[in-house]
């Protein structure tokens, strides 16, 4: 492991706090008093290596068009507009909706999960949730069918008729339990069929991954499946190469072929998007011979700027006849040296969308070719040229200064909140402090964004006054519970200290507050002031800086280990995000 480089302390005068002892507040009901801490403003930039290498020219786009944590695409047009939606496994508000004219730039205009009683994520891993949505349009309703695991109710349908919400309570679809990803498919005739991955025929697998994609029709306007299940493929394209996980499958029409196109080999490395097709809707469906359609499997681990794991597409029609696929795909940075090997996959952004053209040869749809690798940049769609007023790709920063009453909707929080702990008021956000740690599987007092560069800067004010021993505030770059860094403000010892906690869930000894990795005292007039906070990511290595006067950096912690922010040390498909947290005294070991 490579060593932390800390910074040293300088020599700072330390007075009391000015207010009664921890035994004496405790008496006079200080501890039971409510305690915020109030946050200035929220700064983030960032940029890659490929920013930098690959600029676009007139009529060209950068990819991926998302960056950070927004998987398993799907995309639906209705006329001249395009909606996306993304998963969002334990995080709320859920399913970002984004819309765009161009299907490059994307503004995002709702979240269809965005009420605490239309799911409950309950207590679980953030890799649960919801995951793999599917948008569709019919008769001006808007469809998204999703599944909620592992106990949260399993497969729904929700509907609306403005993308941008209020979307509907989930209807569940209980012939589908046990399977994961449906996706409804509208026919010519108007008649609806859900497709979705499941074991195979007899529910068992006859090797590790085993599934199969089956097919129901569907009532669209009772919200219900009928009619007998049947299964369209078992296993995959090749099933003697017993493919694993079959999954993310939709069901589109064209010149009188159906098309059903699907991923499978899992969501890392060997992640590949197959096709099949069939005369008619419920099969018999024929692979193409030139499987697959979509994947980087085929292409050196070792070559630069990779792109890798690409999979789950979804097609969709331009108006003017082209075709184009949106998908997920991973942008691993360097291995750290005395940290990874050279086959090391580090992936601190998660899972992204792209988005490329699609290819007709001898009538059947191809993204890329053999050995093809994914281009950063390429020839926008010949739409009208689109703008958003949030980035969401290539170089770029932002700030936050919190006007108005509404967090801006690419916000979010672990898991569903179930009471009032935040507030926008007076040009500040307002965070209850409450005995809820960063690493307890419940919903902290922590508001998030995503991190969407290898290269990132995230940085933020915060006023707070702890007023116990362990009250603490500050800037969080998260994974998930169990991984961490937490820069902050707190009381030690009756002191005021910036300091620097880890929680790297590799450590079962570890407790779930962290490990203090680095503190400096702060001087009695910082209190009520506002402190400033800067996590700067280097892909592999993270700095912690602090300031008691804004500008005047000081290092609390260099070259702290970045990859346990990785899915390859943290596990699960999300992806690290930079958040304001604060918590007091309390807050579950």
């Amino acid at each position: 492991m490579g060593r932390i480089r800390f910074a040293s302390l300088a020599t700072l005068l330390v007075l009391a706090w000015g207010h009664a002892p921890p035994s004496t507040a405790a008496a006079a009901g200080v501890q039971d008093a409510p305690l915020e801490a109030s946050f200035d403003w929220f700064e983030y930039e960032g940029g890659d290596p490929a920013d930098a290498k690959y600029t676009p020219g007139q009529g060209q786009f950068r990819n991926p068009v998302l960056k950070g944590f927004y998987p398993d695409p799907s995309v639906v047009r209705v006329g001249a507009d395009y909606y996306m939606v993304n998963s969002t496994f334990g995080w709320f508000p859920g399913i970002p909706v984004f819309h765009s004219r161009d299907l490059v730039n994307w503004t995002q205009i709702g979240n269809a999960i965005d009420r605490v009683d239309q799911l409950d994520f309950g207590k679980h891993d953030l890799v649960n949730g919801v995951f793999a949505p599917a948008i569709e349009h019919h008769d001006g309703l808007f469809y998204i069918a999703n599944t909620c695991f592992p106990s949260c109710g399993g497969n729904f349908v929700i509907t609306a008729r403005d993308p941008a919400g209020p979307w509907s309570d989930p209807v569940w679809l209980p012939d589908l339990a046990g399977g994961i990803d449906p996706s409804l498919f509208f026919d010519d005739d108007g008649r609806a069929w859900i497709v979705n991955n499941d074991l195979p025929e007899g529910g068992k697998e006859r090797y590790p991954g085993h599934r199969a994609i089956w097919l129901q029709e569907f009532d669209a306007k009772a919200l219900r499946t009928l009619g007998p299940r049947r299964v369209l493929l078992d296993g995959g394209v090749v099933p003697a190469e017993k493919p694993e996980y079959v999954e993310g499958p939709h069901l589109f029409k064209t010149d009188g072929w159906y098309y059903l196109t699907a991923a499978e080999g899992g969501t890392g490395e060997m992640h590949q998007q197959v096709v099949l097709r069939s005369r008619e809707v419920t099969g018999p469906y024929v692979a193409w011979s030139e499987n697959p359609v979509l994947t980087q499997r085929d292409l050196p681990r070792d070559r630069p700027l990779p792109i890798t794991s690409a999979g789950h597409a979804d097609f969709v029609q331009t108006q003017d006849g082209d075709w184009w696929a949106v998908f997920l795909g991973n942008r691993p940075y360097p291995p750290p040296g005395s940290r990874g090997s050279a086959g090391s996959h580090y992936v601190n952004t998660g899972r992204e969308t792209f988005l490329m053209p699609v290819h007709w040869e001898d009538g059947w749809p191809r993204i890329t070719a053999a050995g093809q690798r994914i281009p950063w940049v390429l020839d926008a769609p010949a739409l009208p040229a689109g703008q958003a007023p949030v980035p969401t790709s290539g170089a770029f920063a932002i700030r936050v200064g919190f006007e108005g009453r509404q967090l801006p909707l690419d916000w979010i929080t672990v898991r569903n909140p179930r009471e009032s702990w935040y507030r926008l008021d007076g040009g500040a956000l307002h965070l209850q402090a409450r005995a809820v740690g960063l690493g307890e599987r419940d919903n902290p007092s922590f508001l998030a964004r995503r991190q969407q560069h290898q290269g990132a800067l995230a940085s933020t004010a915060v006023r707070f006054v702890p007023q116990r021993d362990g009250d603490t505030a500050g800037l969080a770059a998260f994974q998930n519970e169990d991984f961490w860094y937490l820069l902050a403000v707190t009381r030690e010892n009756g002191m005021p200290m910036v300091v620097l906690d880890r929680r790297d869930g590799r450590r079962k000894d570890q407790p779930r507050t962290g490990t203090r990795l680095a503190s400096a005292p702060l001087p009695a007039a910082a209190v009520d002031q506002p402190l400033y906070l800067r996590i700067r990511a280097r892909g592999a290595e993270y700095d912690f800086e602090y300031a008691t006067v804004e500008g005047q950096w000081q290092s609390l912690a260099r070259d702290a280990d970045g990859t346990l922010l990785s899915t390859s040390v943290a596990g699960g498909f999300t992806g690290a995000v930079f958040g304001l947290y604060a918590a007091r005294q309390g807050a579950t070991p």
